[in-house]
């Protein structure tokens, strides 16, 4: 497959740390250019990364005619009207999680994901780890699947960080709670048909800071998770079933170059003695993502994660807020 040339909308530290760099490691990509509001930052970081182009602009970068694909990490108020610009242009995008501030937004992708291939970025969806966790529960050797109980934590006081930002879709639900609702989606293989959550926010950002959710997803099965900006780093993922239990040790910033593990533990001992750990080899998660996705550009592969998919998780999102406000259930 000759490599597809891609394009990286704005400089956004995600995209300069992690993702490109995944992407360059890759025969299967070519990063042509960087483009950023202001040049000199979009050279900085094409020096740094050795990407031929950059741009003053992201205009600039989408009408350059080599580019292929664009990858888009702006924040999330960007994220749909950037995408439809790339798209307007005939570029496939790559954007960034979560793919608009709310579902309605989201819709106004729609004809252009008739047109042109989007995906939304999760990346944790090609690491091996996620994937033999779900064969795991697929195989029944968890029994009926009951439960899923999960945290994701960080602390971010910086007020100019994105993530502070109400107004342009800052706040814990957005950054990292949506990978809860794609990880409940993706191991209960379903949708959650209400939720109700608790929600405390930040009185000087006015972003969520504290969320606890609970989703119910119908024949007895039932997913719990907390999520904050101003907590200790935390990432816990316990998949309980009527037969063992599995839990997923690093299971969203898992390093691409150091083993990764899931634990199956049927209970039968106390402490974690009857314990059984399952080694799955390295893997850089970002670089299978951009592969998958230039894989399905170029030689027609299924987009298992386009729009609709997108669409989905930001309804339950919606749901969660609008629980939020009126303190009962709600359903996507």
């Amino acid at each position: 497959m000759q490599p597809v040339k891609w394009g990286i909308l704005s400089t956004a530290n995600i995209g300069w740390r992690k993702v490109v760099p995944a992407m360059l490691r890759s025969s299967e990509i070519a990063v042509v250019a960087v483009g950023s509001r202001k040049l000199e930052t979009a050279r900085a970081m094409a020096d740094e990364l050795g990407i031929p182009r950059a741009y003053g602009s992201y205009e600039e970068l989408l009408a350059d005619p080599e580019i292929e694909a664009v990858y888009n990490p702006l924040p999330n108020h960007l994220h749909v009207p950037l995408t439809l610009q790339a798209a307007e242009a005939g570029k496939a995008v790559l954007c960034e999680k979560p793919i608009a501030m709310t579902a309605e937004e989201a819709e106004q992708l729609k004809d252009a994901a008739g047109k042109v291939l989007i995906a939304e970025a999760f990346m944790i969806r090609h690491h091996p780890q996620w994937q033999e966790a779900r064969r795991l529960v697929r195989s029944g050797e968890l029994g009926t699947l009951r439960s899923i109980n999960l945290t994701f934590a960080y602390t971010n006081l910086d007020p100019d960080n994105v993530r502070n930002k109400a107004d342009i879709g800052g706040g814990g639900l957005l950054d990292i709670g949506c990978y809860a609702v794609v990880t409940g989606r993706y191991l209960f293989d379903a949708e959650p048909l209400r939720v109700i959550a608790l929600i405390e926010r930040d009185p000087t950002f006015r972003t969520d800071r504290n969320a606890s959710v609970l989703l119910d997803f119908g024949e007895s099965r039932q997913m719990t998770f907390t999520c904050s900006t101003q907590t200790a780093p935390c990432q816990h993922v316990r998949v309980n079933g009527t037969k063992a239990r599995l839990e997923i040790l690093t299971p969203y910033n898992a390093p691409p170059d150091t083993a990764t593990a899931l634990v199956l533990d049927d209970g039968s001992q106390l402490g974690g003695a009857s314990a059984r750990r399952i080694e799955i080899p390295a893997a850089d998660q970002y670089r299978l993502q951009a592969e998958a996705f230039g894989r399905a550009l170029r030689k027609g592969e299924p987009n298992e994660y386009g729009l609709v998919d997108a669409l989905d998780t930001m309804r339950v999102l919606d749901a969660i807020v609008r629980s939020e406000r009126s303190g009962h259930w709600e359903a996507p």
